[in-house]
């Protein structure tokens, strides 16, 4: 598509556009920046904008002028953000917003009809231990976790602080792994081949969800051995015979 031709009778209104800017005081209408053709015979004048907050913004007034006509009239005038303007962020949805960690004490977070993570409890959710107490219609949770939900949640489990890669985890034996450890209480469900809870008082991890190959020092199986004191034979020298008078 051939661009708009630069009317120039129109763009030589740079006075007729600078007037036109009403909204604020002479003195904040600064230099002008730029003419750009819009259309045939519809040309917008850019002036830099002098307010204080509004840097790299533009006043832009779009004139015209009919055919065969040397008066030319304003349009529209509006302030408008350049190439460097200091802008707002971008407006970002709350549910996009919401970081795990977020929710505090006294919040409510609300989860939509329509969330992927969980199907109604009377549907199979392929976890055998949640079908076989919500086969039965009206029993069990009104929504359980769906198949999605539940890879969706593993994989963030097992890419955290409490899976396999985690420093605490690295720093460990290579045996002290949390499903060989006495104080790992295995999850129920699907869950279990991968995750359990920690039960170790003395763990950092105690209370969390693990994965079964995380590890730490804590491990059940980190015996310490007890070091018995070798007893030495009492010695006596007897090369030297003292005398005792009597």
């Amino acid at each position: 598509m051939r661009s708009a031709k630069l009317d120039q009778v129109c763009a030589a209104a740079v006075d007729l556009a600078r007037e036109a800017i009403t909204e604020v005081d002479s003195a904040e209408v600064g230099a002008h920046l730029d003419v750009v053709a819009e259309g045939e015979r519809l040309v917008t004048h850019y002036f830099a904008c002098e307010m204080p907050g509004y840097r790299g913004w533009r006043w832009a007034v779009t004139v015209t002028r009919v055919s065969r006509s040397k008066h030319v009239t304003v349009c529209e005038t509006v302030l408008l953000p350049g190439p460097d303007a200091l802008l707002a962020p971008g407006w970002v949805p709350w549910q996009d917003r919401l970081q795990p960690g977020d929710l505090g004490v006294g919040d409510l977070l609300l989860t939509p009809a329509d969330d992927d993570r969980l199907v109604p409890g009377y549907t199979l959710s392929d976890d055998p231990a949640v079908d076989e107490v919500t086969w039965e219609l009206g029993l069990g949770r009104p929504r359980v976790m769906s198949k999605e939900g539940r890879e969706e949640t593993a994989q963030r489990w097992y890419d955290g602080d409490h899976g396999p890669d985690a420093a605490i985890s690295s720093a460990a034996p290579p045996t002290a792994r949390c499903v060989t450890c006495g104080f790992y209480l295995p999850l129920a469900g699907a869950m279990r081949q991968a995750f359990g809870v920690c039960g170790n008082m003395f763990a950092p991890d105690d209370g969390r969800a693990v994965s079964s190959d995380h590890g730490c020092g804590a491990h059940s199986e980190a015996l310490a051995e007890t070091a018995s004191a070798e007893e030495l034979p009492t010695v006596y020298d007897d090369g030297e015979v003292e005398s005792v008078d009597d």
